[in-house]
């Protein structure tokens, strides 16, 4: 996308990204794979008529997608074809489309939310939908309210979700849906609406998490959903695609043939070599295995609360396969806490302008803040595992009275050199009208978090990283919103707090921490990176510290973060074997 194109900003800014005709053929042929066939129980409706709906149609791609694998697959069926779009400019372009290939579609311009209220119950055999991708920030706080109100959803929305709510009632018993979205909603707290939602009202047949492969124009990363609206809830297929680097012998498969087959395979597509992993999902209340994911049968037995949910869509989706499960369960055994029951993470501060908060040149402003309100900043480029490396001298003005254990914005007639500085962006500052808005002060940062804790110790972790990056900073300084803090305050009372905060790290740094992440959270973007988000590294299990192998984790990360030990190949592969052990035995046989 050209960043200087009008159409394509608008675009982007209304969620729209039309589906590339690979994927579009790819999704019509998944969803017409469960389609009723004629003269079978439910069939498809009428006398053999296949209706279809798309409620963000585009360009038309996925309907006529869908038509061309309807009249391959279901010779016979005729299809009739429903559009609707906002965007008058790309019914027009789907309409001299259609036109073009004689295929006959019934377009309607408007807002299909609004519309479906006037659609009758189960009108379509089957929905085919790439919703626009638009986040709660760009909807407006009182579109996103109205939005959870009408369509019964929680918490923070985007457009996908009253999208996939309406799709039910519009679907006629054993009915299909076919949907493209990012695939962030299989574990983020955002995503348990979509969860819920195809957990209660359908039933999920096939999933593909196309990770990094870049089939899709847009920056969020893609998956499809298959879902069925049936009463009875079969195993779900869980297929996953994400690029990695090996030597290993690549299969001769395209790589849209490897998602569909029945083992795992090595491919290339577009010069990149992918992971085309094949399981069963596993939604927190059931975890089966098909037998064409691993040549046997689960018998529906979960495989442990670590990565589970209540089976209502809060617990994160993740694949279900014997030899990880087993693994899982065996480091369930083992664990005494997880990391959020025994610390609060917190998100680094947000000051929405860090232009006028953050500076690495202080000392070459006009107007300079008093030292004192001048705090160090950690920032994503200072954290490495184990210990802070600080290569900038990034400041932030923390305008905060760091005594208090609320939020106390200082008396700014004591800081005239302060005072002085933020007059002089006052108009930026002022424009935060959230903030104000809020009964804050227009100089405040917008998340400051507990001025207090700044000076405890504190376990930091950046957001999003390749590897985990947990260290230690007794330095005082404040954490930016790029990074995640655990506070040794939280942690307990003097060395039992610092044990526990070393046990931490070692815990995450290590190949059991970044395998069970993977396993359980497995929130990935490009280039192999991972997002270390509350959410994901409460998760991570912790053994009990009392006994003596979590000791030994202790001590050798102890020696990594005060005892001046360079953390080479030989001492990380002890730390993961003294890891592994604290789980016990089994693990450690496994790891």
């Amino acid at each position: 996308m050209n960043p200087g194109d009008p159409a394509a900003r608008d675009r982007k800014r209304h969620g729209r990204h039309y589906t590339p005709p690979a994927l579009a053929r790819f999704l019509a042929q998944r969803l017409v794979a469960h389609v009723p066939r004629p003269g079978v129980h439910g069939g498809v409706s009428g006398a053999g008529v296949l209706r279809v709906l798309d409620p963000a149609c585009g360009d038309g791609e996925l309907l006529l997608a869908l038509h061309r694998v309807a009249g391959e697959v279901l010779p016979g069926v005729a299809v009739e074809l429903v559009g609707y779009d906002l965007d008058l400019a790309g019914v027009a372009v789907a309409r001299e489309r259609a036109g073009a290939a004689g295929v006959a579609v019934e377009w309607h311009i408007g807002d299909f939310l609004t519309a479906s209220a006037r659609i009758a119950d189960g009108s379509f055999d089957a929905i085919i939908t790439n919703p626009p991708y638009v986040r709660t920030q760009q909807l407006g706080g009182p579109t996103a309210q109205l939005l959870s109100k009408q369509f019964g959803l929680r918490g923070r929305i985007d457009l996908t979700h009253p999208f996939v709510a309406i799709a039910p009632r519009l679907l006629r018993p054993d009915g299909v849906l076919g949907l493209l979205c990012a695939n962030r909603f299989l574990t983020t707290k955002a995503g348990a609406n979509i969860r819920s939602l195809l957990l209660t009202e359908l039933s999920p047949v096939e999933l593909y998490d196309l990770g990094d492969t870049k089939l899709f124009e847009a920056a969020v990363l893609p998956a499809v959903t298959i879902a069925t609206r049936t009463a009875s809830r079969g195993l779900c297929r869980h297929v996953s695609a994400y690029e990695v680097e090996t030597t290993e012998t690549v299969d001769g498969a395209d790589l849209f043939e490897a998602l569909t087959a029945e083992g795992s395979h090595t491919v290339t597509h577009a010069g990149r070599t992918f992971a085309v992993e094949v399981g069963a999902l596993a939604t927190g209340d059931q975890t089966v295995i098909s037998d064409q994911a691993s040549g046997q049968r689960g018998d529906g037995a979960d495989a442990g609360t670590l990565g589970a949910g209540d089976g209502g869509g809060k617990g994160a989706w993740r694949m279900s396969r014997p030899g990880v499960d087993g693994w899982l369960g065996e480091v369930e055994a083992g664990t005494w806490r997880t990391f959020g029951e025994v610390g609060r993470i917190r998100v680094g501060i947000k000051t929405t302008a860090d232009r006028v908060f953050i500076s690495e040149r202080w000392g070459e402003m006009e107007l300079r803040p008093e030292g004192e309100l001048l705090f160090e900043l950690i920032t994503h480029h200072d954290v490495e595992p184990w210990r802070i490396s600080r290569e900038r001298d990034t400041r932030v003005l923390y305008p905060y009275d760091t005594s208090e254990p609320t939020r106390m914005p200082v008396d700014l007639r004591e800081f005239p050199g302060a005072a002085a500085y933020l007059e002089a962006n006052r108009e930026t500052l002022a424009a935060r009208k959230y903030l104000t808005d809020g009964g804050r002060e227009w100089f405040e940062i917008w998340v400051p978090q507990r001025p207090h804790l700044w000076r405890v110790p504190k376990v930091v972790f950046p957001d999003i990283s390749e590897r985990p990056r947990f260290a230690l900073d007794r330095s005082g300084a404040v954490v930016n919103g790029d990074c995640y803090w655990i506070s040794l305050a939280d942690l307990g009372v003097d060395g039992a707090a610092e044990r526990l905060a070393y046990l931490l790290m070692g815990v995450a740094n290590s190949a059991l921490g970044l395998r069970f992440y993977d396993a359980v959270c497995g929130n990935r973007l490009y280039s192999g990176r991972r997002r270390w988000i509350t959410q994901y590294v409460s998760r991570l299990p912790l053994p009990d510290p009392t006994t003596m192998r979590a000791g030994g984790v202790v001590e050798l990360v102890r020696d990594f973060v005060d005892g001046g030990r360079v953390p080479d190949a030989n001492s990380l592969g002890l730390l993961d074997e003294w890891v592994a052990a604290a789980f016990g035995p089994r693990v450690y046989e496994m790891r």
